[in-house]
C-alpha cells in the first residue's frame, strides 16, 4: 500500500506524504527542484538558472498571476513511467489479466461499511472513464487518494505545480509535454479516454482560465525501451518483479529513501521523519524565498498561521477555480482528501 488511509490523514501534520506512487513522487520531486531554483535566484540578482527565470513586472498582473518566477520558455517537461498509470488508463490491462471476467465485489459488498463507495478501485471493470481511488484492492484500508490517471488528467489543467509552488511560479510553462510509456503498457483507447480532449475531459478541452491556466493535453509516446527493473525486466528471469514499499527519490539537489511516506528509518508520524517533499518542508522553502523576494506580494503569506489558510488564500484563487470546474465538468465524482491541516512554521 503506497498511500495514506483516510483515517490517518489528520495525523499527517504536513510531514507524511498522502501518496507515494512513483508518478506522484516524481511530480513532487520536480516541484522541490523548482523551489530550489527559486531559492537560488532569490539569493542574488546576479544568479541565473537554465530552467527558471524571474518574471518582468509587465508579466505579473491580477489576471496573469502575481508569481515572481516562471519556467523558461525553451524548457520542455517529459515523464517516463514504467507502467501504465493506475486508474482509468490501465483498466484494459486489469481486465486482460483476469481469468474470471466477473467484476470484483465492491468494498461495501465485502463488508467494509465505511467505504467511500462513490470512488471505486479496480472493481466494476465495465465502468470506464470514472475517477478511481488508491489502492485498488478491496481488502486495503480505506483511502481517498485518487488514481495516478486522475491526478495526471487534472494536471493537464492546473499544471504540474503544487499549491505551494504555485505561489512562486507561474503555471504558464509548467505543463507536461509528453508521457512516455513502454509499448506493452500503452493502450491507445484507454489513454485517449483518460487524458484526451475527446475523452472524459472533453467538457474542458480548449479551456483558458485566469492565472495562466489552460487545458494542455500531453502527448503519449510509446517506446520499446523498458526500465531495467520493471516487472517485465530480464533481471527477474524466474518470476515477474514485484513492487516495493521503499522508494528512492532523486534530483540534482536531493537524494532520499522513503517508506510509508516518510524517511526510511523514521516512524511514520515522527515530525523528524518528514521528507523534503512533504508539505511542511516545502512550505519552509517557500518562506525562505518570500523573505528574500522584497517588493513582491509574497510576504503576505508569511502571516498565515495554518496550511488550510494558505490553501484558501487569494494567492491560490485562480488554481481553486480551475480545480473546481474540472471536477464538476470532467472528473466527476472526485472526493477531496481533507483533514491534513497544520501550523505553518517559519524557520
Amino acid at each position: 500500500m503506497r498511500c495514506l488511509p483516510v483515517a490517518k490523514i489528520p495525523q499527517a501534520a504536513g510531514t507524511v506524504l498522502h501518496d507515494w506512487h512513483a508518478e506522484i513522487l516524481a511530480i513532487r520531486a520536480f516541484n522541490h527542484f523548482l523551489l530550489q531554483e527559486c531559492l537560488l535566484l532569490s539569493s542574488s540578482p546576479e544568479r541565473s538558472s537554465p530552467f527558471v527565470r524571474r518574471r518582468e513586472k509587465s508579466e505579473t498582473t491580477p489576471v496573469g498571476g502575481l508569481q515572481p518566477f516562471t519556467i523558461r520558455e525553451n524548457v520542455k517537461i517529459h515523464m517516463y513511467s514504467s507502467e501504465a498509470p493506475c486508474g482509468d488508463a490501465s483498466m484494459e490491462f486489469v481486465m486482460d489479466a483476469q481469468n474470471d471476467p466477473t467484476p470484483w465485489p465492491t468494498a461495501v459488498e465485502s463488508g467494509q461499511k465505511n467505504q467511500p463507495s462513490k470512488l471505486k478501485g479496480r472493481e466494476s471493470f465495465s465502468e470506464l472513464g470514472i475517477v478511481r481511488r488508491k489502492p485498488s484492492r478491496a481488502d486495503s484500508p480505506l483511502t481517498l487518494s485518487k488514481s495516478c490517471s486522475d491526478k495526471l488528467a487534472l494536471k493537464q489543467c492546473t499544471s504540474l505545480l503544487s499549491s505551494l509552488t504555485s505561489t512562486l511560479i507561474s503555471p504558464t510553462n509548467a505543463y507536461l509535454d509528453s508521457l512516455v510509456l513502454p509499448r506493452l503498457q500503452y493502450n491507445q483507447t484507454a489513454c485517449e479516454r483518460a487524458f484526451g480532449g475527446e475523452g472524459r475531459l472533453k467538457h474542458v478541452a480548449n479551456k483558458n482560465w485566469s492565472g495562466g491556466h489552460t487545458f494542455q493535453p500531453f502527448r503519449i509516446r510509446p517506446t520499446d525501451r523498458e526500465f531495467s527493473y520493471s516487472r517485465r525486466s530480464k533481471a527477474f528471469p524466474s518470476e515477474p518483479g514485484r513492487g516495493s514499499n521503499i522508494s528512492a527519490v532523486y534530483h540534482p539537489n536531493l537524494h532520499e529513501t522513503l517508506i510509508n511516506g516518510v524517511l526510511l528509518g523514521r516512524k511514520q508520524f515522527d515530525a523528524k521523519g518528514g521528507s523534503a517533499l512533504c508539505n511542511a518542508r516545502m512550505w519552509q522553502v517557500v518562506v525562505q524565498v518570500a523573505f528574500a523576494s522584497t517588493g513582491s506580494s509574497l510576504p503576505e503569506m508569511l502571516f498565515l498561521g495554518r496550511y488550510q489558510q494558505l490553501k484558501e488564500s487569494n494567492a491560490l484563487e485562480h488554481r481553486r477555480e480551475v480545480k473546481k470546474e474540472v471536477r464538476l465538468e470532467a472528473l466527476r465524482g472526485w472526493i477531496r482528501n481533507e483533514g491534513d491541516d497544520f501550523e505553518l512554521v517559519h524557520e
